[in-house]
């Protein structure tokens, strides 16, 4: 039930005419009471109208509702388009008996295209009465895009419940501080505003910043967490046995996200995992994932399967990070393809091409790279890059 598998939500979503495709495209997520609320967004300076308003909301900790349409970036709408994300969210708000400063909002699809507002209000009463605890998936759906299907996650550890779903498959790059990418993530635990925040920056911002696609920021990216707290028992606080079961959770339903995301990207064949071992940061290591998962090179020669360690070489070698050149041991899968910053002899003479080849034929293909002894990890998710990729952005707006 995605969204509304924690109790004290509901949901629903429908055709309201913002899509040309006709398929469904407003949704609502509405909690029973007042949640605890954090939010992560965009650092695009073109952030959409929505994520302004989102971030000034959910600053204090609290929310009752979310609004996402998809159709409609409200991105570079200026004025006229912050007035439209306050006075859709307004009529929710009133439809709801809610104050509006607690009704989210969220857009995706066309940048520069003016939100419908008049299809939005007129759907609103529909929406709003066919919401329900059965309505996750119709919600998750609403949200879509050029996705091509829907995304949800579940679990539950000991009395707490976690549900998300997300969407997005293109103009995905680590950088939130984001992607297209929605996330809407919820829970029945009892986490207080005071600490809410912290989980989102520390489970969620980690394994959402993993994910790239085309490396491009998307100026709508959201990502919000949402407790209900209808679990009841103890609080869930730092330094308890309730903190570190109900992070784990959490962390479960943002893995599977991002790798539902990762394999839905657009025209995308393969999901490509790196793993940086060896730095003398974790910021060092990171930004070496993200400089091999982002690299043109690498994704084409993953689409082409073609295990080309030269690409993967200068991927790492162009990302900035200071390190020993002769301290660089990679592997596709288990295949070593560069040693002490070679390509060995065996990779060529002893069927090592071969199996490197088998291993970027797999539909999840492992590159790992090991920097040195130093202390820092990260792993970056990333895809190849299709034919199919640059025919669906090539017609995106037509």
């Amino acid at each position: 039930m995605s969204v509304t598998f924690p109790r004290g939500f509901r949901a629903a979503g429908t055709t309201a005419g913002m899509k040309p495709s006709g398929r469904p495209d407003l949704a609502l997520l509405v909690a029973d009471d007042v949640c605890s609320a954090a939010g992560l967004f965009t650092t695009n300076a073109f952030a959409a109208a929505p994520v302004g308003l989102s971030r000034r909301r959910v600053s204090r900790g609290l929310a009752r509702a979310v609004l996402v349409n998809s159709g409609q970036a409200n991105a570079a709408t200026g004025a006229p388009g912050d007035r439209d994300a306050e006075t859709t969210t307004a009529a929710v708000a009133e439809a709801l008996g809610l104050d509006p400063d607690l009704v989210l909002a969220c857009s995706t699809g066309v940048i520069g295209e003016p939100l419908r507002v008049i299809e939005l209000l007129g759907a609103i009463p529909e929406l709003v009465g066919s919401l329900s605890v059965e309505g996750g998936p119709v919600f998750a759906e609403a949200i879509t895009t050029t996705d091509t299907k829907i995304k949800q996650a579940v679990t539950k550890r000991g009395s707490f419940r976690v549900g998300g779903c997300a969407k997005g498959v293109g103009m995905i790059a680590p950088d939130l501080a984001l992607a297209t990418m929605l996330v809407f993530v919820t829970t029945d635990a009892p986490v207080a505003p005071a600490w809410i925040g912290r989980l989102a920056s520390e489970v969620l911002e980690p394994r959402f910043e993993s994910l790239t696609v085309d490396g491009c920021t998307s100026t709508n990216d959201t990502v919000l967490l949402l407790s209900s707290g209808a679990a009841g028992g103890d609080p869930v606080v730092p330094g308890t046995p309730g903190w570190d079961e109900f992070a784990a959770a959490l962390d479960e339903v943002a893995v599977s996200l991002v790798l539902q995301l990762a394999e839905d990207a657009e025209g995308a064949g393969h999901v490509v995992l790196v793993t940086v071992t060896g730095a003398e940061s974790a910021e060092d290591a990171r930004a070496v994932a993200r400089a091999v998962a982002d690299s043109l090179l690498v994704k084409t020669a993953v689409f082409g399967g073609d295990p080309n360690p030269g690409r993967i070489l200068q991927a790492v070698g162009a990302s900035g990070v200071p390190f020993p050149p002769g301290s660089v041991d990679i592997r596709i899968g288990e295949v070593p393809v560069v040693v002490a910053g070679r390509v060995p002899d065996a990779y060529f003479a002893d069927g090592g091409a071969e199996a490197a080849r088998a291993e970027v034929e797999k539909p999840r293909v492992e590159l790992n790279v090991s920097l040195g002894t130093g202390p820092g990890g990260s792993r970056a998710l990333g895809v190849d890059l299709s034919y199919d990729y640059v025919r669906i952005n090539a017609e995106y707006t037509t």
